[in-house]
C-alpha cells in the first residue's frame, strides 16, 4: 500500500524528477549512465520509474537481456536481483500497477530508453531497455521514457547475452545503484 501511495504522491506533484543516474558494475561495464527522463511525453511511466528508483527497488537489479546491436534490458525488481535465481529474470515486475501505454512520435534511436512490456501494450511495469542502435520498428509500439545523456561508453560495455533471446550467461552486469536526479 505504501508503494502505491508513493506513486500517487509523485503523480500528484507538479514537479517531476528530470533524470536518473545508474551506477553499472560487473564483468563488462563499470561506470555511470545518466538518463534524461521525458516526463512531458510519458508522465505516468516516469513517475513509476522514479518512485521505484527512490525506494531503492532498482539497486542490484541485473541487465538480464542484452542483444548486441539492439538493446540492453533491465528493471526486473521481482526476479532480476543479483545473487538470486536468474532463471526467471525478465518475467517479473514491481508491486505497483501496470501502466497504460504512453506512445509518442519520439523514435527509438541510439541511447533512447523504452519501457519493456508483454504482448499487451498496457503491461509495462518496472522493466526498461536502452537502445545500442536505432530500432525504428519499435516506434509507436513501445513507450519512450528517456534518453541517455552521459555514459554511452558504459552502455556499450555491458556484458552481452549469449543465451536464448539475448539472456546473459553467467554473472550479468547490474545496476549497483540507481539515483533520481533533479
Amino acid at each position: 500500500m505504501f508503494k502505491l501511495a508513493s506513486v500517487f504522491a509523485v503523480l500528484a506533484s507538479p514537479l517531476f524528477a528530470t533524470g536518473i543516474q545508474i551506477q553499472v558494475a560487473g564483468e563488462g561495464a563499470n561506470g555511470t549512465i545518466t538518463i534524461d527522463l521525458f516526463e512531458d511525453i510519458a508522465p505516468n511511466h516516469v513517475a513509476q520509474i522514479t518512485a521505484l528508483a527512490s525506494e531503492g527497488a532498482y539497486d542490484g537489479v541485473v541487465f538480464h537481456r542484452v542483444i548486441d546491436g539492439f538493446m540492453a534490458q533491465t528493471g526486473d525488481v521481482q526476479y532480476g536481483v543479483a545473487g538470486g535465481d536468474m532463471s526467471r529474470a525478465g518475467a517479473g515486475k514491481s508491486d505497483l500497477p501496470n501502466l497504460k501505454a504512453e506512445f509518442s512520435a519520439t523514435p527509438f534511436d541510439r541511447g533512447v530508453v523504452g519501457m519493456a512490456r508483454s504482448q499487451s501494450p498496457d503491461s509495462a511495469n518496472s522493466q526498461f531497455f536502452i537502445m545500442f542502435a536505432p530500432g525504428h520498428f519499435l516506434n509507436g509500439n513501445y513507450t519512450v521514457i528517456g534518453q541517455v545523456t552521459g555514459g554511452l561508453d558504459v552502455l556499450d560495455m555491458i556484458k552481452l547475452g549469449a543465451g536464448a533471446n539475448g539472456s546473459v550467461v553467467g554473472a550479468p552486469d547490474q545496476m549497483k545503484k540507481v539515483t533520481v536526479t533533479d
